[in-house]
């Protein structure tokens, strides 16, 4: 049998709602923009398809950290990584959590190039960063560094700055950073800036979501393995429930018989005990003593 990808996602759904912070996401919408990263994807796909646990792991995610996957808002993707369909997030898609979640009232973060005029303005300050952002990338320069500002709930502003020689540290013992293809080869602005953030938030106030993130995102280059029980089809599960619930009642049912076929009063109690005690607290136990009570009324009658 195939395996139905679409139809996979979309079961997904109690342990989305189960898990979900921002009530602002809804599972209708996230479902869709799911199945259209799949659809788009070819290789995320074949991922999801070969390891289902990671793909149900970053669809939790998503809903534990608070964050949408719309494609337009660029906040955060499903991509494979290392056999695994991961959850990654933005810098902006960071910023937006730290935002919602009451953390800071706005950020931003942006790189600064040897052209450009940045001076620092002290701790309780925005730096000063002037440049021209229509000019052309031979223009303004290599990048030297970067930085991430931010004005938190109690008006203060938070500034983080790394040199390019400190950003370059983190790319090297990133997994994602010695490849020869990924993310720090085709987005490094994307990723440096990420990386920005990410030891800007340190000093920042708390949040779970925000931490959430974080730890999405430093597990392995956003690879996060919520312990979850493995991917089983809902209609196994019913299945597999209607299995233990007539083996149940074959079990009552047979204690039910030999009761019947017992021998004596010793060989009555002794089944009739057992089956009393598997059946507390349920209507089947009526039954049980309707039982019982109809063959120890036989064994009186003989030794009357």
């Amino acid at each position: 049998m195939s395996f139905d990808l679409i139809q996979f996602v979309k079961e997904q759904e109690p342990l989305f709602v189960g898990a979900l912070t921002d009530q602002s996401l809804t599972w209708a919408k996230e479902c869709q923009f799911a199945i259209q990263l799949f659809q788009r994807n070819q290789k995320l796909a074949e991922t999801a398809i070969a390891n289902p646990t990671s793909a149900q792991n970053a669809i939790i995610n998503v809903a534990a950290v608070g964050i949408s996957l719309n494609p337009a808002s660029k906040l955060a993707y499903l991509v494979p990584r290392d056999g695994m369909v991961c959850l990654d997030i933005s810098y902006m898609g960071l910023l937006h959590i730290a935002q919602s979640a009451g953390v800071i009232k706005w950020g931003q973060c942006k790189l600064v190039h040897a052209s450009d005029d940045y001076e620092t303005l002290g701790l309780d300050k925005a730096p000063a960063h002037k440049y021209n952002p229509f000019a052309t990338p031979d223009a303004r320069g290599a990048v030297i560094g970067g930085y991430c500002t931010v004005k938190t709930a109690d008006g203060d502003y938070l500034t983080e700055e790394m040199s390019l020689a400190e950003i370059e540290e983190i790319r090297k013992v990133s997994k994602a950073g010695t490849s020869s293809k990924g993310p720090w080869v085709n987005f490094w602005s994307e990723m440096a800036r990420k990386t920005i953030v990410k030891r800007a938030y340190k000093y920042w106030p708390r949040a779970d979501r925000l931490d959430n993130a974080v730890d999405v995102l430093n597990e392995s280059e956003g690879i996060y393995t919520e312990p979850v029980m493995p991917y089983t089809p809902e209609s196994e599960i019913i299945q597999s429930e209607e299995n233990a619930k007539q083996e149940f009642t074959n079990t009552i049912q047979s204690l039910c018989e030999d009761m019947k076929q017992a021998k004596n009063m010793h060989a009555l109690k002794t089944h009739f005990q057992a089956a009393y005690k598997m059946t507390v607290g349920m209507h089947l136990q009526q039954e049980v003593q309707a039982v019982y009570a109809k063959c120890k009324a036989k064994f009186e009658e003989v030794t009357q």
